[in-house]
């Protein structure tokens, strides 16, 4: 309990940062810490979210992430990931606006705090659907997941974190991570471009509301990422070919390469990053 509360004590920066010297090369080297932490992330069982709940943990953050049907998956992380003590998985879909205030509320309730949200999960219908022909069901369904529980959860955060003591200035950190179809739209996925596309705006009006106010809000948009979600696609030769041939780096991402941006915009070096929307995509979305 003293350890805790001398901790609780240390300013922002200690807390996140610390140099060492390299035993190699006996130069100072910087080490990313989120000790103190607690990050709250969505669709945290699978790909990109598996990877983002990893790289927490290495830097020392308890986590509480959310996954819809992946138990076996959504357990086995929580035991590499240090136990249930660092790290608790809950069960949850997030469909509606309530679904994400529920889940924040939740998650508070194991660790006390939620200092970093990462709203990562989201659909992706992979069947081509003509604008004529996209059903009512597959619109509503999409948004209600992309967007309507990303509202829910930003809501109860944000209102959450503003009780924080700031720690020089910083209450939170909120991530959204949308697409590059949010911002080049994708033919034939109208509601799922739409969907994070208004990721992107909302994430330009929390950070105008929000920055004054100690809490610091940005995007992540990937491209192509090699996930369980993009197999169908990806494993497929000639549409393979097709997406490749939209990246300069000529491959698809690996979850890490998405997880990194992630942490870093949660630490002091992004300290002056708000309403930033981040591209990672292999330079795709400069070249089509």
């Amino acid at each position: 309990m003293m350890a805790a509360r001398a901790s609780a004590r240390l300013s922002y920066h200690e807390i996140s940062m610390s140099i060492q010297p390299s035993p190699s090369t006996g130069v100072p080297g910087l080490t990313l810490s989120l000790s103190g932490r607690v990050a709250l992330i969505t669709g945290g069982s699978r790909g990109i979210g598996a990877a983002t709940v990893r790289l927490f943990r290495q830097a020392g953050a308890r986590v509480v992430f959310s996954f819809a049907s992946a138990i076996d998956q959504a357990e086995a992380l929580v035991e590499a990931s240090g136990g249930p003590e660092f790290c608790h998985a809950i069960q949850q879909r997030l469909d509606t606006v309530e679904d994400g205030q529920a889940l924040v509320q939740a998650a508070i309730a194991v660790f006390g705090r939620v200092d970093c949200l990462i709203v990562n999960h989201g659909i992706w219908p992979s069947h081509d659907a003509p604008i004529g022909e996209m059903s009512n069901q597959q619109w509503r369904g999409t948004l209600g997941t992309n967007l309507d529980s990303a509202f829910g959860l930003v809501q109860a955060s944000a209102a959450h974190m503003l009780t924080h003591q700031p720690d020089r200035g910083v209450k939170g950190h909120i991530v959204l991570v949308a697409s590059t179809a949010a911002q080049r739209g994708e033919a034939f996925h109208a509601d799922y471009a739409a969907s994070k596309g208004a990721l992107l705006s909302l994430t330009k009006s929390l950070s105008s509301e929000l920055a004054p106010q100690g809490i610091l809000a940005n995007c992540v948009a990937p491209g192509w990422v090699a996930t369980e979600m993009s197999a169908a696609a990806l494993d497929d030769p000639e549409t393979s070919k097709k997406v490749l041939a939209t990246i300069p780096l000529g491959r698809p991402a690996h979850v890490d390469e998405i997880a990194g941006p992630i942490l870093f915009l949660c630490t002091p070096l992004a300290g002056f990053c708000s309403g930033e929307i981040f591209n990672v995509n292999g330079g795709a979305v400069l070249v089509g």
